[in-house]
């Protein structure tokens, strides 16, 4: 027998699925709700039995107090399940903004800077500060109303099903109109407010590369265009969103306009029966008090529809982020399935070996790597093979595009290889740990970045548990010592956003102190002198062969005068390994070594 398929979980589901305590919580705040939706129904059918007992039967005040008794303490206990309800939501709340906040950071964090090179800085920030902040409404509010915006209804349905099956047809007929009503309605708020989102993660992004691009924009004279584009994109953001609030309000509007209109049907033809004698007053007065919790939930659910179509949109961000496949993991199938079972918490990795670093330089091998970028459509590495001696330097050059900065990403776990191998002493590199392979590497950028903190502190980024001592030694190595104590405060001097008090020359030998700090036996340069006047040059290169000493190495180099000091270089053309042995060798060979040389000479020139 075929076996059903099964449902996918929705994006709350899958969200709640990341943390179980905030599901939990969720679940036990959507019970108190319902309780206190219950004790309702029950104080209707008590003050139902107090007015008939009074205006009918003549009964005085002693004779109902018990029944007066029991309606108040209904109340206290459901105004305890009301606030119980609030605070386990707020708290489900909270408990899954900062699972997602540690989840995304971690996700992103994993997923390295080639994802995040393919995206808007600003985007990615609006995720993870408006997007997550959205969720707060979404749990708290809109969660609990669909939830008893179905169970309530029901309820009341099978209590006047009980005590007056003709109000129930009426009910029957008119909540799945007003449920209609909601939804057409409501789909156009959801549209909305998707496109509400999408516009407030572009309007971050906006902002965020005009202020990294102020000195540009100021230099060209577009900064008054630049205001006029803000305060466009201003108003676009704002139009949308009062947009959004007039369908919000047109929602509720026409719920309640819905559920007055039903209620009043209800009331008209309890009447009635009631004047006609075929329904007692007992009767009759309970379903009209009881009706109206029948739509109220539906009301609720219509005032709360805009927050749970922002969470929506929110969320579906959020998972696109967490679905995305890791760096050398063959997942598109897993990617094409997630939607088909529940989300696991991204910080919970594959199972891999997890070796203590290496100490002694290994031994790196490339064995016909193949890597593309997005999803195939641009290679990058077309089948590279070579060796990385234990201890040696081997230089990569060629042209842009070559494939020399994702040769140093494989290596560096930020990509990873769709076809092919690369292994350490033998051992596949995608089986070992992350973490642990990171600890055996350091790593000079072509851009390092330094962050608002001092300068001590950015060279301990490498060894956050270096001494002072330490920390100095290494900027010595670095040659870096020097320019540090003539800053204000030495190592002291705090640095502005991405190393603003220093230039790049400095900020290369910051990244280089780091690399001395670190003390690992394999160390990648990635364009280490690129961009550097000729003295600053030398004196990086001076430093760098300082470094390189007993380690493995591999070298990204576009100036060959760095690549000479190498004791292997590599020629890089189409993502191959088309030249490959000791520079001066190379030099003396009619090869492409040989015109890279002849044309940076003749740049030079």
């Amino acid at each position: 027998m075929t076996a059903l398929p099964r449902r996918a979980p929705s994006a709350a589901g899958r969200l709640l699925a990341l943390d179980p305590s905030a599901r939990l919580g969720l679940r036990a705040a959507i019970a108190c709700g319902f309780v206190a939706a219950t004790l309702v129904v029950a104080a209707a059918f008590l003050l139902a039995a107090v007015v008939a007992r009074v205006f009918l039967d003549g009964a005085d005040l002693a004779a109902v107090a018990p029944l007066l008794a029991a309606i108040a303490a209904l109340a206290v206990v459901r105004a305890g399940c009301v606030w119980a309800a609030e605070v386990l939501a707020q708290r489900a709340s909270s408990s899954l903004k900062g699972t997602l906040r540690a989840a995304l950071t971690e996700r992103l964090l994993r997923l390295g800077p080639a994802y995040a090179a393919g995206e808007r800085t600003g985007e990615l920030v609006a995720v993870l500060t408006a997007g997550i902040e959205t969720l707060d409404a979404w749990v708290v509010s809109f969660q609990p109303a669909r939830a008893l915006a179905v169970l309530v209804p029901a309820l009341v349905l099978l209590v006047t099903l009980a005590i007056d099956p003709l109000s129930a047809l009426v009910l029957v007929v008119t909540g799945p109109v007003l449920v209609l009503l909601l939804a057409l309605i409501g789909g156009r708020a959801r549209a909305l407010t998707e496109r509400r989102f999408l516009e407030l993660r572009w309007m971050s992004a906006f902002f965020a590369d005009m202020l990294r691009g102020i000195a540009t924009l100021k230099m060209f004279g577009r900064s008054e265009e630049q205001v006029e584009n803000v305060g466009a994109v201003g108003r676009t953001y704002s139009d949308t969103t009062m947009e959004v609030l007039r369908t919000a309000f047109q929602t509720a509007l026409v719920l309640e306009w819905g559920g007055a209109v039903a209620t009043a049907l209800v009331a008209v033809e309890v009447s009635l029966r009631l004047m006609a004698g075929s329904m007692d007053f007992g009767r009759a007065l309970t379903v009209l008090i009881v009706t109206p919790e029948f739509f109220l939930p539906l009301r609720h659910l219509a005032i709360r529809f805009h927050a749970g179509a922002a969470g929506d949109a929110a969320a579906a961000r959020m998972l696109e982020i967490l679905d995305t496949p890791l760096p050398g993991t063959h997942a598109m199938a897993a990617a094409a399935g997630a939607a088909a079972a529940p989300a696991t918490p991204p910080a919970t990795p594959a199972p891999v070996r997890a070796p203590a670093p290496a100490t002694s330089p290994p031994e790196i091998r490339f064995t016909d790597v193949h890597v593309a970028y997005e999803d195939g459509a641009r290679p990058a590495l077309r089948g590279l093979s070579l060796v990385v001696p234990a201890g040696l330097t081997v230089a990569l050059v060629g042209e842009s595009g070559a494939g020399k900065s994702t040769a140093a990403g494989l290596l560096l776990r930020f990509v990873g290889a769709d076809a092919g191998a690369v292994t350490v002493d033998g051992e596949p590199l995608d089986g070992i740990d992350p973490a642990a392979w990171r600890r055996s590497i350091a790593w000079v950028p072509q851009a390092p970045h330094l962050f608002a903190a001092t300068v001590a502190d950015n060279i301990r980024l490498a060894r956050p548990d270096a001494t002072d001592a330490q920390v100095e030694a290494a900027a010595r190595d670095a040659d870096a010592d020097g320019f540090i104590r003539a800053l204000p405060q030495g190592y002291a001097t705090m640095l502005g956003e991405d190393g603003a008090r220093l230039s790049g020359g400095q900020q290369q030998r910051i990244a280089i102190a780091r690399a001395f700090l670190r003390d690992a036996p394999v160390v990648v340069l990635d364009e280490a002198t690129s961009h550097l006047d000729a003295a600053s040059e030398r004196a990086i290169a001076d430093a760098v062969a300082r470094l390189v000493r007993r380690r493995t190495v591999l070298l990204i180099s576009h100036r060959l005068r760095l690549a000479a000091r190498a004791d292997l270089v590599a020629v890089l053309h189409a993502g191959v390994a088309v030249e490959v042995g000791p520079p001066a060798e190379l030099a003396g060979r009619d090869g492409p070594y040989r015109r890279l040389l002849a044309i940076e000479a003749e740049g030079a020139g």
